[in-house]
């Protein structure tokens, strides 16, 4: 009996779930959830892309936005990404993407290796 109404609970919550999964969000919620989504996102992605292309054998398993350094007609964002390569050894990976203000395109990425 008890494992019964468990089972019931289960299914009554997963589809509780489901159903708030399938569910279209309003559009406050799509503008709220677009709000929370800060502006070096787009930035962190690339970095993250790149990365993984310039280093294929490693995976990427940590991630530190350090901030944007803005200037005049171009801008610097700046990362700091951890990687882990087959052989367990642990090294870090600043990048720095510089990229027109007005345009948004990149202008160059910088890479520099740590082991700190």
């Amino acid at each position: 009996m008890k494992l019964k109404v468990a089972v019931s609970v289960l299914l009554v919550l997963s589809t509780i779930t489901v159903g708030k999964i399938l569910t279209v969000p309003s559009d406050d919620e799509i503008t709220s959830a677009q709000e929370n989504i800060p502006a070096y996102a787009k930035w962190g992605r690339l970095a993250m892309q790149k990365v993984m292309e310039k280093y294929p054998t490693a995976d990427v398993i940590d991630y530190l936005h350090i901030g944007r350094e803005v200037g005049t007609v171009t801008s610097v964002e700046k990362f700091k990404l951890w990687l882990k390569r087959d052989d367990n050894t642990e090294f870090g990976v600043y990048v720095d993407i510089t990229f027109n203000n007005q345009t948004e395109e990149v202008v160059d990425i910088k890479y520099t290796e740590t082991n700190q």
